[in-house]
């Protein structure tokens, strides 16, 4: 089984140490995972927590109450 692991990762690395323009293409997919995950976050994604409850039990009773209620059927 660690022959076989051993034979994967040295296939992919030997793959990426000869990549000319895979590196070009990884750079932007990082960059645009940046945006999406670190730019658009602050301004579509508030945190509610922090300005709905002042402390930390308050916070924790909040996310409680929302994983364990259960679901009223209409």
């Amino acid at each position: 089984m660690k022959q076989h692991v051993e034979k994967i990762f040295f296939f992919y690395m030997d793959g990426f140490r000869n990549m000319k323009l895979g590196r070009t293409l990884w750079a932007i997919i990082l960059i645009k995972l940046l945006i999406m995950f670190g730019v658009l976050k602050l301004f579509f994604f508030p945190d509610y927590l922090h300005e709905n409850f002042n402390s930390d039990t308050e916070r924790a009773d909040h996310v409680f109450s929302q994983i364990t209620q259960t679901e009223t059927k209409q």
